[in-house]
């Protein structure tokens, strides 16, 4: 085991600025304490690692195992936000005002790893979340490997050649069509390339994910709002984001992508921080239609 310390420069909210990292409450590779704190079983570019941070007395204080430790430890602040900036937020309405002072310890978070958000991204493409984190939490524990460290039952996610040699009824099994199957398959043999998004700024590495047929506008924001930390990387064509946006600055019902970026206008480099703001201080429109239907692949 290795240890750091980190001490942020503000208010700091672990849960808010890592939560988004977490597929469903059954993720394998992520686990919240009683305590508050995080555990997170993930494979750096050293290896498996397994981190487990926890706040006190204003700091952070981090430990690592497995042959990715190191880099963990190394990438710790980044991965908390240190390099996000909070401050560049200027609110334009009241909700998003009262957001923005009721959260003053929210920070984005930034991986510097491509893969590890692309994939459930892509498993979350076109179908309720309950069933991408249920194939995302097969998947993990029937071809992922134990992690490193003293936590039983978590998992990290397989390398890329092991995601490119899943068979086809493993993919059925765990209800993942053969579309989403096949682009995880073709990002998986391009990995090296992808997880070189990590180091460019969020429209150059959302146009790198997106040269693999398979990864649209809205998966590409879906990754680089984690690998990146990226600001203004806000999720186009998602089912329920627009609706979110346009009744909390508005009212109005039935916003589609348009009306929603027109209202976000106003934060331009900031309008995926806004999004976050908007979902921590909105209650969600009243329904006035059937949820999205289950389609189980694993029935055909």
């Amino acid at each position: 085991m290795a240890t750091r310390t980190w001490t942020p420069s503000g208010p700091y909210d672990l849960g808010r600025t890592l939560d988004v990292l977490a597929r469903g409450p059954g993720d394998p590779a992520y686990r919240k304490g009683p305590d508050g704190s995080v555990w997170r079983a993930t494979r750096t570019p050293a290896g498996p690692g397994t981190l487990h941070v926890a706040t006190g007395e204003g700091r952070v204080r981090a430990e690592a195992w497995g042959p990715g430790a190191d880099w963990l430890l190394e990438t710790l602040p980044t991965l908390l936000g240190a390099t996000d900036d909070p401050a560049a937020f200027v609110p334009r309405h009241r909700l998003l005002h009262d957001a923005h002072r009721r959260h003053p310890g929210l920070r984005l978070a930034r991986t510097g790893l491509v893969l590890e958000s692309l994939i459930p991204s892509i498993l979350e493409q076109k179908v309720t979340s309950d069933e991408a984190y249920r194939a995302w939490r097969l998947l993990l524990q029937r071809h992922g490997e134990p992690a490193p460290g003293p936590v039983p039952r978590m998992r990290v996610m397989p390398e890329p050649r092991a995601w490119a040699l899943i068979p086809s009824w493993e993919w059925h099994k765990a209800g993942v069509d053969g579309k989403r199957s096949a682009a995880i398959v073709r990002a998986a043999r391009v990995a090296a390339r992808l997880e070189e998004a990590a180091a460019m700024d969020g429209p150059s590495a959302a146009a790198r994910l997106q040269a693999v047929p398979g990864i649209g506008p809205w998966t590409a924001a879906e990754t680089v709002q984690r690998s990146n930390g990226a600001p203004d990387a806000v999720t186009v064509g998602d089912l329920h984001l627009p609706r979110t946006v346009g009744y909390a600055l508005t009212g109005a019902r039935g916003t589609d992508d348009a009306g929603m970026l027109d209202l976000l206008s106003p934060y331009e480099g900031q309008r995926h921080r806004a999004c976050r703001l908007i979902c921590l201080m909105t209650r969600a429109q009243p329904r006035r239609a059937p949820r999205l239907s289950v389609n189980d692949v694993r029935a055909i």
